[in-house]
């Protein structure tokens, strides 16, 4: 699912507003890369491109 430009762009104004005012431009960056990387995730899990955790733990070396 994608957002229209102006979709985008108030969902933009909206996370800034929410921000406290002693943000600095590393925090925006932040929060908007966030949000993206959450978006990405979602559209992957939506289109089943999931890693079992059982998996990824075996591949890090982790026991469960």
């Amino acid at each position: 699912m994608s957002a229209t430009a102006s979709t985008l762009k108030q969902q933009a104004h909206t996370l800034i507003d929410r921000l406290p005012n002693t943000v600095t431009w590393d925090d925006v960056a932040y929060e908007i890369e966030l949000r993206a990387s959450i978006e990405r995730g979602l559209v992957d899990a939506r289109a089943g491109r999931l890693i079992p955790v059982e998996d990824l733990m075996k591949e890090f070396g982790v026991e469960g």
